[in-house]
C-alpha cells in the first residue's frame, strides 16, 4: 500500500502562516507540523512508500520531508500548473506512481492515530465520515446509502454526513476512480482540471464500492484557516493528554508485546499495569521474574509512560485511581473465564466515559515455544526447589494436593477451575507415604524404602513443574535423615515433613487406637538440627510435624514442642488433628501466632474438611495439604468398573463412567 498526500494547494486562507512554506508545514504543536505528524503516523502504521504532490515552495517541502529522518521512501510529484488547477490535476500528474492500493489524504488533514489505523485495517475501500459532527456549510459531505458512499461534495445535504478526504482504496476501486480522473484531465474542458477529484468519483461510485467509515468524535479534520488551527491545537492537546491502560502478566517480553504496546501508545500516554506475583501464580504459572523486576522491564520500554502494580486480576482498583481514557486488551476475553473481568472493566469505564479497545488476539507458535521453555526452566531442580518458599512469600497461603505417580502428578499440575474471572489451581504436590505405599499395595509402616520413594519423585518430576512437599514419616534415624535431606534437596524437592514419633510408624489417623510413641523434644530437635546442617541451599525447608493433638497429649505439649522445634531450625510447623471439629487446630494456630508470627504453619484438613482456605489464611495458616483425595477417589471408581464388567460379562456398561483414552493421552506431554 502507498500513501498519496496532496500538497499542491496554495493555502491562501491561512494568511501570513503560509507566506514562507506550504500549509502542510504549519505548526500544530511545539514539536510537530501537520505533515510531520501525518508522516510519523504513516511510518508507525507500517506505510513506507509515500507519494507527495507539490506546488509552490516545492524545494522547501522536499527538503523538509527528508530532514525528518523517517523510514519512508518518498516520491515527489510537482504539479507545474498548481496555481491554475485543483488537486485532481495533481493526482493526474502522479498517476504513474499510483499502481497499488492507495491511502489518499489531503495535506492539511489532522487525525489521531487510531483513525488512521482503523482506516488502514478496513478490508474494504473506505472514506472517513462522522455521524456525530454537524453538517458543515462549505466543506465535504458524503451521501451515504446502506453504508456506502454514493456522492461526495460540498453541495450535498440530504442523506449526507460530514466527511473528510481520507480514503483507503483497494487497487480495483482506485483504478476505476483514477481512470475517470485521467479522462477528466485529458478532456478539452478546462473546468474538469479545476474541479474536485470527487466530481469524477461521483460518476463511478456505482462501479466501485467505498464504505462510509464512521469515526464519530475522534479527531480527523482539515485546517483551512487560523481559526481552524486554534481549534485543532486544542483538540490535539486533549488527545495527547489521554491515558491508556494495559495489564500484563508476562515475564517474557517478545516482539508481539512490543507491537501491541506501540499500538496502544498511539492512543495516548500508556500506563502499564503489571500483575502482582500472587495474581500471576493463581492465574497461569509461577513467574520466572518477580513483580519488581517485571515493573523495571516495562519501565524501560520507550512507548510506556508509567508502570504500576495491579494487585489482582480485577482492573477496578487501578481504573478508579487513574481513570484512563482507554483500556486496551485482546479480544480473547470476550468469551471464556475472563469475561466477568471484562464485564467489570466495561462497567467501571462507563462510570466516567472511558472506552474499551480490543485488538484481535493472535497466537504464534514461536511464543508457545517460549512458554514451553519457561515451563521447562521451572521444572529444573534448582528452580523448582525454591518456588515453595517464594510462593509462600507471594501468596501467604499455598495449597498442595497428593500425587503418587506420574499421571496423578499431571492431574495435580493441570487441574484448574475458572470462577468469577479468576483461575484456581494447586501450588504444589504432596508425595504422601500413605498414598505411595497404597499405590504399591503395601501397608503404611515405612515398609517402602527411600530408594523406591525417590523413584516416585523422579516419575512425578519428569512430567511436572510444581514444587514438591515430601512426606518423610519420622525421618528415621538421625544419621539416615541427614542423607535423606541431601538427596531430596539435590532432586529439587522443596520441603520434607517429618513427624515427632519414633519406632514402627503407624498412620496418625489411628491416634491412640494403636501403640504410637512420641519422640522426646531433645531427640527430635537434634534430628531437625542435623538435617538443617546437612542441607546446602537456603531454599530447602524442613517442617516439623507435631503429633501431640493426635496422641491426646494436650495443647500445652503441642505448643511447647512447636516452639522447641522452631528453635532447633525447623522452617515450618505442621499441626495435625483427627477431630472433625477444627477448634483445637484454630486454638493452636492462635496461641502459636501470639508468640511467632513468621514461621509457616501447615495443616492437613482430612478430618476437619469443612474449613475453607480463606478461613485458614485469615487465622494464620500458610500451607493446606489435601493429603489423600486423589488416591481415595480412584479406588471406588476402579472397584465399580471391575464389578460392572463382572456383572455384565462385557465392558459396554461401564464405558459411560470412564474417561476416554484420548482424554487421558492429552494429559501426557509429548516431550
Amino acid at each position: 500500500m502507498k500513501a498519496l498526500i496532496l500538497n499542491s494547494g496554495l493555502g491562501h486562507r491561512m494568511g501570513v502562516l503560509t507566506s514562507e512554506h506550504p500549509k502542510c508545514m504549519t505548526e500544530i504543536s511545539a514539536h510537530e507540523t501537520i505533515l510531520s505528524r501525518q508522516l510519523k503516523l504513516l511510518s508507525d502504521a507500517g506505510i513506507s512508500e509515500v507519494v507527495i504532490t507539490t506546488g509552490y515552495f516545492d524545494d522547501v517541502l522536499v527538503n523538509y520531508c527528508k530532514s525528518l529522518n523517517l523510514s519512508i521512501h518518498y516520491t515527489f510529484i510537482n504539479n507545474p500548473i498548481y496555481d491554475k488547477t485543483n488537486y485532481i490535476y495533481s493526482i493526474y500528474c502522479a498517476r504513474g506512481a499510483l499502481d497499488d492500493d492507495i491511502l489518499l489524504m489531503h495535506g492539511d488533514l489532522v487525525f489521531e492515530a487510531s483513525v488512521l489505523e482503523d482506516i488502514i485495517a478496513c478490508p474494504e475501500s473506505c472514506m472517513k465520515v462522522s455521524s456525530t459532527i454537524p453538517l458543515p456549510e462549505k466543506d465535504f459531505k458524503a451521501v451515504v446509502h446502506n453504508g456506502a458512499v454514493e456522492a461526495v461534495g460540498i453541495e450535498f445535504f440530504n442523506d449526507a454526513i460530514e466527511a473528510q478526504a481520507l480514503y483507503k482504496l483497494n487497487k480495483y476501486d482506485w483504478r476505476v476512480w483514477l481512470d475517470r480522473i485521467i479522462k477528466f484531465c485529458e478532456s478539452d474542458d478546462e473546468k474538469q482540471r479545476k474541479c474536485y477529484a470527487e466530481v469524477a468519483l461521483n460518476q463511478v461510485t456505482a462501479e466501485c464500492h467505498i464504505k462510509a467509515f464512521d469515526v464519530k468524535d475522534r479527531l480527523c479534520t482539515e485546517i483551512d484557516t487560523p481559526e481552524d488551527l486554534a481549534v485543532v491545537k486544542a483538540k490535539l492537546a486533549e488527545v495527547e493528554n489521554r491515558t491508556v491502560y494495559m495489564c500484563f502478566s508476562t515475564d517474557i517480553i517478545h516482539s508481539g508485546h512490543i507491537a501491541i504496546i506501540k499500538k496502544a501508545a498511539r492512543l495516548g500516554k500508556l500506563i502499564v499495569g503489571v500483575l502482582s506475583d500472587e495474581a500471576v501464580i493463581s492465574y497461569k504459572r509461577f513467574p520466572l521474574v518477580p513483580c519488581a523486576e517485571r515493573i523495571n522491564l516495562f519501565s524501560n520500554i520507550s512507548s510506556v509512560y508509567k508502570v504500576v502494580e495491579q494487585k489482582s486480576l480485577s482492573y477496578k482498583e487501578n481504573l478508579e485511581e487513574f481513570h484512563p481514557t482507554y483500556v486496551v486488551h485482546g479480544d480473547d476475553w470476550v468469551t471464556g473465564f475472563q469475561k466477568p473481568i471484562r464485564d467489570e472493566v466495561v462497567s467501571v469505564l462507563a462510570t466516567y466515559g472511558g472506552r474499551l479497545v480490543e485488538f484481535p488476539y493472535s497466537s504464534d507458535v514461536k511464543y508457545d515455544e517460549m512458554e514451553g521453555r519457561a515451563r521447562l526452566e521451572l521444572s529444573l531442580p534448582d528452580v523448582r526447589r525454591g518456588r515453595l518458599k517464594k510462593a509462600l512469600a507471594m501468596k501467604g497461603l499455598v495449597t498442595a494436593i497428593e500425587a503418587h505417580s506420574g499421571i496423578t502428578g499431571l492431574i495435580a499440575e493441570k487441574a484448574v477451575v475458572h470462577q468469577d474471572g479468576k483461575s484456581y489451581q494447586f501450588d504444589a504436590m504432596w508425595i504422601s507415604s500413605l498414598c505411595d505405599s497404597t499405590a504399591k499395595g503395601k501397608p503404611d509402616i515405612e515398609l517402602v524404602d527411600m530408594t523406591s520413594r525417590f523413584r516416585t519423585i523422579d516419575d512425578i518430576m519428569e512430567v511436572t513443574t510444581k514444587p514438591i512437599i515430601f512426606d518423610g514419616d519420622t525421618g528415621g534415624m538421625t544419621e539416615h535423615f541427614v542423607y535423606t535431606v541431601k538427596s531430596l534437596e539435590r532432586m529439587g524437592v522443596s520441603m520434607v515433613i517429618i513427624e515427632d514419633k519414633c519406632g514402627l510408624k503407624k498412620n496418625s489417623l489411628f491416634g491412640n487406637d494403636v501403640v504410637q510413641t512420641q519422640d522426646t523434644i531433645e531427640n527430635f530437635s537434634a534430628k531437625i538440627a542435623a538435617g538443617k546442617k546437612a542441607q546446602k541451599s537456603r531454599d530447602f525447608m524442613i517442617c516439623a510435624r507435631v503429633e501431640s493433638l493426635i496422641l491426646e497429649q494436650g495443647m500445652d505439649d503441642a505448643l511447647t514442642r512447636a516452639s522447641a522445634f522452631v528453635k532447633a531450625g525447623a522452617d515450618a510447623i505442621m499441626i495435625h488433628s483427627r477431630k472433625k471439629d477444627p477448634s483445637e487446630i484454630f486454638e493452636f494456630v492462635e496461641k502459636f501466632r501470639a508468640d511467632d508470627s513468621a514461621t509457616p504453619i501447615v495443616v492437613v484438613p482430612t478430618s476437619f474438611n469443612s474449613v475453607t482456605e480463606d478461613e485458614f489464611k485469615k487465622r494464620g495458616v500458610n500451607v493446606v495439604i489435601y493429603a489423600n483425595q486423589l488416591t481415595r477417589s480412584g479406588f471406588p471408581a476402579m472397584q465399580n468398573a471391575a464389578k460392572m464388567i463382572l456383572e455384565n460379562h462385557r465392558a459396554k456398561e461401564c464405558d459411560a463412567t470412564l474417561m476416554s483414552i484420548k482424554d487421558i493421552i492429552t494429559l501426557i506431554p509429548e516431550e
